[in-house]
This record gives C-alpha cells, structure tokens and sequence, in this order.
C-alpha cells in the first residue's frame, strides 16, 4: 500500500517527536529504516514536494492488500471501536485467521476518516525493576487504590498481580487499608493458583504500613514461607505494573458513578475479566494475560506467525494469477493487432 507524501510527512514528525528513540519508533509503525531515511533525506530538501510519489501508476504491487481485506478492517473496527490499530490486527490474526499489520490497519482506518490522532501513543518507558522474572508466580506485585461510593464512603481495592504475566490473580474490595485485609487477599491469591510444593511467589509491595507490618511478616513466613520485597520509597516505578494496571483500570472503571458496593464490584469484576482474557497488551507481545499466565502464549504466537505466512502466500498467488490473465490480454491484443496491420498490409498491395 502505497503512503501519500502527508502520510509520509505525518510519519516523520511522529518519529521526530517520539521519546522511544528511531530504531524502536520504527519497529513499532513497522517501516523499514533505509525506507525512512530515504523519505527524510529528501523531506529535508525539498519538503513535502519531495516526498510526491514520482510514478503514480496504477502498476499493483504483490502484496497489495485485497479489497474484501480492507473492508474487513473496516467492518471489524466499526463494531469494536474501543480497539486500536494495533489490538485490532490482533483481533484480526487470532479470530479472522487474516494477517494485516498494525500499520496497515492504521492507514485503512485513517482512509476511511476513523482515525484523527495518531495510532501510536508514544511514552517515555519508566524505570523498570532491576531483575526481571522469568516464569509465572515468580514474583507477585500487590498494592491498594481507592474508590468513593456515594453514599457510603471511601473503599479500597487490594490487588494481587503477577509480575511476569501482568494476570490478575486475585482481588478484593475492602471498607479499610490494614494488614488484615493484605493477609485476606493473598490468603485467597494462593487458593486460586492453586500453588504447587515449593512454588512461593515474592510479594512486592510499597512501603504503607498495611505492608511492613510484623504481624504480616510473620504469616507470610509462617503460612507459606513467603518473601516481601519493598520498593524503594517515592520511587512507584518499581510496581511500574500495578500502578499501570491501577491506572488502566480507572479509565474505564471511574466513567460511571457507583451508589452501592455491589455496583462497584460488578464493574471491577467486568474490567478484570477484559483484562486478563481480551485485552492484549503490547508488553507481552500482543497477548493477552491469560494467555501467558496459562502458558499457551508460544502456541498463540506461532499460529500468527502461520497465519501471516499463509495470508502473504495466498496475496503473492493472487498477484501471479491477475499478472497472468494481464500477459496473455496483452499477448492476444499484440496478435490481434499484428493480424490487423497484416490484412491492411495486403489490401493495400491489391489496391
């Protein structure tokens, strides 16, 4: 799919602007390097004019993409219209079995008018915790958020989430922010795993005192021979992930007023399904939580990469069947048109 010269030009600001750095801008939009450099060395002479498309033919490239394809993308975003480019090419590889990437998706979208601000939200990386984990309960973040009920107050939200699937493992609604209430959510965390012998997740935490109690120390060790870790104070970047996930979730929780506990809990109930089994998220590789924690992340990952070769097969034959059809038109114009030129040839010798 060939980009206008605004197109190009909207890419090259978006890249200048971005705070992620060219390489991983790039990557992200999915544009090849010498092909950017190409466009902004020639916008850096000459300005938009430059990057006019010289040979505005009508010759179709192999992998151009169908138009049932794009009506598709269209259709699809038009009845989820809370995704965004890049969930919906997901969307489109795991439930449509067709491979159209994130920057395709974004120009169809963008040429059909549904798109006015730019696909790629770019934001600076925060600080990340300084071992990474490497399997599920390896590690688990836990932290509290709150919410005011008309009515009936402030509420407090305790959540576990495990770091390297970013799933949420359990989570309560409580009337106070004690150690209590920290026991009673990783009391019901652990049931829900379902932990084996001697699987004893880390629980990383702030500083609040709910968290450096003694008392909550000594059930940790004494129930499951569990290890704290505290992040460094005024440092929230350390549960950089429940703080995103805190402030994913409000988003769209805090849209609406909540008069009763029980409306409240229905909505976080909601939002935690969406998020561990629908939404996926771009830290893992487009899946979803659900899909990491449960292990079948790899499998899901290997199936898109099939799709994406099968859908570029099945374009590149298309091609050499409408190139095919064209040759022999072309052939048979040519000899028809020698035939032609032949009969006027020998008439004009009779004459």
């Amino acid at each position: 799919m060939r980009l206008s010269a605004s197109e190009k030009e909207e890419i090259i600001l978006l890249v200048e602007r971005s705070e992620l750095g060219v390489n991983r801008t790039l990557k992200q939009l999915g544009i090849p390097k010498t092909t950017f450099y190409k466009w902004y060395n020639v916008y850096t002479e000459k300005g938009l004019v430059g990057l006019e498309n010289k040979n505005p033919g009508s010759r179709r490239q192999w992998n151009s993409i169908p138009q049932e394809e794009k009506n598709l993308v269209v259709s699809v975003a038009l009845e989820f219209t809370d995704l965004s480019p890049r969930e919906l090419s997901c969307k489109l590889s795991d439930e449509r079995k067709v491979f159209i990437s994130e920057s395709s998706v974004y120009r169809i979208l963008k040429a059909n008018g549904l798109i006015t601000s730019p696909a790629h939200i770019l934001l600076a990386a925060g600080n990340e915790f300084e071992k990474k984990t490497m399997f599920v309960h390896e590690m688990w973040q836990t932290d509290f958020t709150y919410f005011k009920i008309l009515g009936w107050g402030w509420y407090y939200l305790s959540t576990i989430l495990d770091d390297y699937s970013r799933y949420i493992v359990h989570w309560q609604l409580c009337e106070t922010m004690k150690a209590e209430d920290v026991r009673a959510t990783i009391h019901h965390a652990v049931k829900k795993a379902r932990l084996g012998k001697g699987q004893k997740p880390v629980l990383l935490s702030d500083n609040g005192s709910c968290y450096v109690a003694k008392e909550l120390k000594q059930y940790l060790k004494e129930s499951y021979n569990m290890d704290q870790l505290h992040g460094r104070p005024f440092h929230p970047q350390t549960q950089g992930k429940i703080e995103r996930y805190h402030r994913t979730m409000k988003n769209v929780v805090k849209l609406h007023h909540y008069y009763m506990p029980e409306e409240l809990e229905a909505a976080l109930k909601d939002f935690v399904e969406y998020y561990n089994h629908q939404r996926y998220h771009e830290s893992l590789q487009n899946l979803t939580p659900a899909d990491v924690y449960y292990g079948r992340g790899e499998m899901i990952l290997q199936e898109r990469k099939r799709i994406k070769m099968e859908t570029l097969k099945q374009r590149r034959l298309n091609y050499e069947k409408i190139k095919t059809a064209k040759d022999c038109t072309e052939k048979k114009e040519i000899i028809h048109s020698q035939k032609h030129e032949t009969l006027l040839k020998e008439k004009s010798t009779l004459v």
